[in-house]
């Protein structure tokens, strides 16, 4: 069995009308031969328990595992105000998407609002914990994953990820590579050494078990000095992801690759079977 399962963030562009919405998603991502499925619920979560029973049921099924991705609209760093509005759309991502069989739940951590990391680190790590602790509370035992983002303005660096996944158990990392590679604007972070190296960073901070259970979204990305700017099919971008998943598999890393390529399916299609050659020796 392969280290990686591989899939999409959000429903693949060919799925059939019937059966529609997420329990569709579900079982066209099993017919395409992949094996996990990132619900996009990243306006709002509208979903009822019935269906979320639905979504558990299919994927089941058909062995696809599942993850969320909450509401963009999230930030650790929100005004005290704004914050009892960010934290219920968190919670109830991590609630419903317990019910409908999703082990992760995948966020936008924030902004800096112009702030240094390290003064807003702090505030970020203590909401997130609370949420946890909240959450464990109810017997929910999902995982919680900050993602790595593309725009330096955006709370979300590969340290800032770290540091609320070391100071809080049952928090880890979304790895957004795309992000990663944007983030500086200037086209680093696209080598095999500058990925190896993020991956010992990775184990030095969470333990080199982590390396076995990453999350991570992969695509091609356009980006400027200020970092992403949308995201692009893997062949249009300037993005190495066969350097990605080399070090990837050196490194002897499992858990879950996500699609957010415009061409969803097709990508994950691609990258899946570069990966499998990778595990049979042939690349």
């Amino acid at each position: 069995m392969s280290t990686f399962r591989f899939g999409t963030v959000g429903s693949p562009l060919s799925r059939p009308k019937k059966p529609g919405g997420s329990v569709g998603a579900v079982l066209h991502i099993a017919d395409l031969g992949l094996d996990a499925l990132e619900l996009g619920w990243v306006r709002a979560v509208r979903v009822s328990e019935k269906t979320c029973a639905r979504i558990r049921e299919a994927a089941q099924s058909r062995d696809v595992a599942l993850s969320v991705h909450a509401p963009y609209y999230i930030n650790l760093n929100a005004s005290a105000e704004e914050w009892p509005k960010s934290r219920r759309r968190l919670m109830d991502a991590a609630r419903y998407g317990y019910l409908a069989g999703a082990t992760d739940i995948v966020f936008h951590p924030g902004s800096y609002f112009g702030r240094p990391p390290a003064e807003v680190l702090p505030a970020a790590i203590d909401r997130l914990r609370g949420c946890v602790e909240e959450l464990r509370a109810e017997g929910n035992p999902v995982t919680l994953r900050p993602e790595t983002m593309g725009k330096k303005a955006m709370l979300g660096s590969l340290e800032d990820t770290l540091a609320m996944s070391a100071a809080i158990p049952g928090v880890e990392p979304c790895l957004d590579f795309a992000h990663l590679h944007a983030r500086p604007g200037d086209g680093s972070m696209n080598t095999y050494e500058e990925w190896a190296h993020l991956l010992k960073t990775y184990a030095a901070a969470l333990g080199e078990e982590a390396l076995g259970r990453l999350h991570i979204h992969l695509s091609g990305i356009r980006y400027g000095p200020k970092g992403e700017k949308e995201h692009l099919p893997l062949e249009e971008a300037d993005l190495d992801w066969q350097a990605i998943l080399r070090a990837l598999h050196d490194f002897h890393c499992g858990g879950r690759i996500l699609c957010e390529s415009p061409i969803l399916e097709e990508d994950a299609v691609k990258m899946r079977d570069v990966w499998r050659g990778y595990e049979q020796g042939r690349s």
